[in-house]
This record gives C-alpha cells, sequence and structure tokens, in this order.
C-alpha cells in the first residue's frame, strides 16, 4: 500500500528514468492525484472484507507485485539476488518495507481508514531523523519543529485515556483495538521512513524491480509464517471477497504506476505535496462508504501531521534545489 510503496518508488526512480521529452503541464501532479486516489480506494476495499486475515491480504498483494516484476527481472536481466555487497541492504529493505504493508493493512481493519491514512503519512518527518541517525544528514530546528507537531498528530488521533478520559468517541470498536491500530501506523510509518533511508544508501546502483522483488519475495514469507504461527489461513468465503482481493492487489499496482510515473516528468517536490491527496481522500471515502464521520481531534491531528510532512517536503525540495544551481555554477 500507500505508505509501504512511496519511498521505494521515489528512490527506485533512478534506474528508470529516461531522457526528457516534451510532456503536458501538470500531468506529474494528475497522475500523483490518481495515484492517490487508487491507493485510497483499495484502502476501503480492504475494510470492506470481512472474515479475511490482514497478513493473509497483504499475502495477495505480494503475490500480484511478484507477478508484476518478474517480467521486468527477465527483460532487464537483472538477476534475482543483486549485487554482493548490496544483499543485505536489499534483505533489511524487503523487511521493513513489507512489515509496514502489513501493519499498515492491520490498521487500516482496526480504526477508522482517515485515522490509520494520515498516521502513516508521518513518514516523511521519521525519515528526516533517521538519516540524520544513520546517514549525518542535516537535521534542523524546523526538522524538530515538524517532528514535535506530528507527535502532537498521532496523540490527537489515538487519545490516550490518560489525557483524554476514558469517554473516547469517533472510533471503531473498542478503545483496544484503537490503539492497537494506532501503535501498527505508527510502526508502519518509521519502518518505511527505515526503508526509504536505506533506499538512499544503497543508491543507484540497485534496479527499481530488484527492490520491489525483494519487498514481495521476504513480504510473501513473513506473511505465510506468521499465518502460521497465528492460525488465521482461511480462503474467502465469498466471491465479493475474493474479487475485492484482487481489486486490492491490481488498484496497488496501479497507484504504484502512476505514482512512478508522476516522479519520471515531475519534481518530487510537488509530487509529495499533491500526495496530501490521499488524506484527502481517506476522508471522503470514510463519510460516503463507510457512514463514519471524523472527529474534529481526527481533522486537528490529520493538519499537524499533513503541515509537517509537507514543510519537510518543501524543505528538502528546497536545500535540493539550491544544491543543484551550485553545483550547475
Amino acid at each position: 500500500t500507500q505508505g509501504a510503496l512511496w519511498p521505494a518508488t521515489c528512490a527506485g526512480l533512478c534506474g528508470l528514468r529516461t531522457k526528457k521529452k516534451f510532456t503536458c503541464m501538470g500531468l506529474g501532479l494528475f497522475y500523483t492525484i490518481l495515484s492517490a486516489f487508487l491507493f485510497s480506494v483499495a484502502s476501503l476495499f480492504l475494510k470492506k472484507i470481512e472474515d479475511v486475515h490482514s497478513v493473509e491480504i497483504s499475502a495477495f498483494r505480494c503475490v500480484f507485485q511478484m507477478a508484476f516484476v518478474l517480467p521486468g527481472l527477465i527483460y532487464y536481466k537483472t538477476g534475482f539476488l543483486g549485487p554482493k555487497g548490496k544483499r543485505v541492504f536489499l534483505f533489511f529493505r524487503g523487511f521493513l518495507g513489507s512489515g509496514a504493508m502489513i501493519l499498515l493493512y492491520y490498521a487500516f481493519q482496526v480504526m477508522p481508514l482517515a485515522d490509520a491514512t494520515v498516521i502513516t503519512f508521518s513518514s516523511p518527518v521519521f525519515t528526516s531523523l533517521l538519516a540524520w541517525i544513520f546517514l549525518k544528514e542535516k537535521y534542523s530546528l524546523w526538522d524538530l519543529l515538524f517532528t514535535l507537531f506530528t507527535i502532537t498528530g498521532v496523540v490527537l488521533i489515538a487519545r490516550p485515556p490518560f489525557l483524554f478520559g476514558s469517554s473516547i468517541t469517533g472510533i471503531e470498536g473498542n478503545y483496544t483495538n484503537h490503539l492497537k491500530g494506532t501503535i501498527a501506523a505508527v510502526v508502519s510509518a518509521v519502518s518505511t521512513a527505515s526503508t526509504f533511508v536505506i533506499l538512499r544508501k544503497m543508491g543507484k546502483s540497485v534496479s527499481y524491480f530488484l527492490s520491489i522483488w525483494y519487498y514481495a519475495v521476504i513480504g510473501l514469507i513473513e506473511c505465510i509464517v506468521a499465518l502460521f504461527v497465528i492460525d488465521e489461513w482461511t480462503l474467502p468465503y465469498c466471491g465479493t471477497d475474493r474479487l475485492l482481493l484482487i481489486l486490492i492487489g491490481l488498484l496497488g499496482l496501479g497507484g504504484q504506476i502512476f505514482i512512478t510515473k508522476a516522479l519520471q516528468i515531475e519534481k518530487a517536490g510537488p509530487v509529495a505535496i499533491m500526495k496530501t491527496m490521499d488524506v484527502v481522500f481517506a476522508f471522503i471515502l470514510q463519510i460516503l462508504f463507510l457512514n463514519h464521520l471524523p472527529t474534529w481531534w481526527t481533522v486537528g491531528g490529520a493538519l499537524c501531521v499533513v503541515a509537517s510532512s509537507s514543510g519537510t517536503a518543501i524543505r528538502k525540495w528546497q536545500h535540493n534545489s539550491k544544491k543543484a544551481k551550485e553545483n550547475e555554477i
């Protein structure tokens, strides 16, 4: 889904970029909106599936990923293991990336769609923090401010009883599940940020297809092991659930393809800002199809997280543009 695939797409594009050619003004931003819509609809369908565990849904998604990537690996003759010096990074990229997807799917199942989407949208802020720790990248006071804003947004959505009292409204089911979903969404966002840092560390030397291949294969192994441990493997009982599983796989792939195309023809900064439409679509779909009105706490949390993530993206974009101009001089 979007929290796991977005950084992988950003970092993997280096190997896919082609020579610049004339493109329609704003086409990249349109692709971004279309990608956000497809990801959001896939998340809605996930909420509609009954009696199928999130881990099993993740396994189906991994199978679709493998089917999509395999022709690319064969065509570009990249191999299935990658360069020897990069295999450890590829393994952790796959392990953390697929783990982020599984946790995100779990969060979608146990908490409101908009809440889970907003929390996972915080990954750019965590990326800045992890890049400072592990890659020694610059971490400014602005970055610290954005991190604090993000934490505030997550707290507004989680609404822990010791701060907000025992009467919590606007959640699905009991508060225990809401808290589990919140923790899963936060860990998913941090895992997604970790994959972005790993991909930055690997640089341009590893094919985008190979990166996604590791993600899908390791993710499928993770899912199979987890399903045996929790004993939750069941085929969907009705045809509707089976159809929704297929559509989730197809929509996820479509969303990934369009965000890839968007980043090939548009700068990363505007695309990252336009990706805030993920949150907008999540709110709209939740209201229209799940009959669940978000609380003002969720709206406030969403504003904090979206402002922080957009601010991080804008600052990164400005920094890269300034660096590019200095290199030209």
